[in-house]
């Protein structure tokens, strides 16, 4: 699966067993991917690269970004439904209520 943000377009992969929850990006390097969680919370405990975040609502509508996200921070929204991590300095011309799509 991919994910289109604006213009660019990125590998997604769903963060959906436990495993891949809990583990995320952490102890990664030269990250060249997108992880979406369907949750309202992230952290950016033993991450080795800052990340890009978008937090979406259900239907995929941007309700707040982060960019150059560090280590050690937790992101919590209580209006998100998914939050969507990908490489740092991905995010270019977002703004809040662009719609990401999913493409096969």
């Amino acid at each position: 699966m991919k994910l289109k943000v604006n213009n660019q377009i990125i590998y997604l992969e769903k963060a959906n067993t436990p495993i891949k929850r809990l583990i995320g990006f952490m102890l990664k390097r030269n990250i060249n991917k997108a992880l979406v969680f369907k949750t309202k919370s992230i952290h950016t405990f033993l991450m080795k690269e800052n990340i890009d975040v978008i937090i979406t609502n259900k239907d995929n509508i941007t309700i707040d970004f982060k960019k150059n996200l560090e280590k050690n921070k937790i992101v919590f929204n209580k209006n998100a439904y998914y939050i969507y991590e990908l490489p740092n300095n991905f995010l270019k011309d977002l703004k809040k209520g662009d719609k990401l799509e999913l493409l096969n």
